[in-house]
């Protein structure tokens, strides 16, 4: 019986050291597998992180190229608006706008548009006229092209008008020369 015995021993021995190796085996393709997702979900997690940083930076570029179209139209505007002058002028005894000051007063319009700042209406006139007079007409003016602006869409809170008649001359004299310069309203 000890060899039936020695034998049952030795192969429940065989039979013990395929099992533990199977176990092992198994245990083995399980953390491979294990390892293998995770590796999976690393990459997926990488590849997430560098898509989202891919449309942060194509947002950006966008958000600098548009920026940067807004500067350009600005500076554009305000090229406009110097060169159409920033004094209007005005026939004598009146606060009619010309179309020349119309045109001149659209490119200040359309910075406004363009911009959040706010500009002040200077009305003023020749040196004819009494003192109370000429104040009035200079705040006609100022007035006249303040309705222009507003009815072409700037808000009426963004536009001061003022009126200084004939106390602030830019040009002396009693001629037309003189007195066609003072006729205006500056723009500030």
């Amino acid at each position: 019986m000890t060899t039936k015995n020695t034998l049952g021993k030795a192969v429940a021995a065989v039979l013990m050291a395929v099992l533990v190796s199977a176990c092992s085996s198994n245990a083995a393709k399980e953390e491979a597998a294990a390892q293998a997702a995770a590796e999976r979900a690393a990459a997926e997690q990488a590849a997430a992180a560098e898509a989202a940083a891919a449309e942060q930076r194509a947002v950006e570029k966008e958000k600098a190229m548009m920026m940067a179209e807004k500067r350009e139209e600005k500076r554009r505007l305000m090229d406009a608006a110097s060169a159409a002058g920033s004094v209007f002028y005005f026939d004598y005894d009146s606060s009619s706008l010309g179309d020349d000051v119309r045109a001149a007063i659209d490119a200040h319009v359309a910075l406004m548009m363009a911009d959040s700042g706010n500009v002040r209406l200077e009305g003023h006139t020749d040196e004819r006229g009494t003192r109370e007079y000429n104040l009035a007409l200079g705040e006609r003016r100022a007035n006249a092209v303040r309705d222009y602006m507003v009815a072409s869409g700037v808000p009426a809170y963004r536009i001061e008008t003022i009126s200084y008649g004939e106390e602030n001359p830019v040009a002396y004299g009693s001629g037309e020369s003189s007195w066609k310069k003072n006729r205006r309203v500056e723009i500030k």
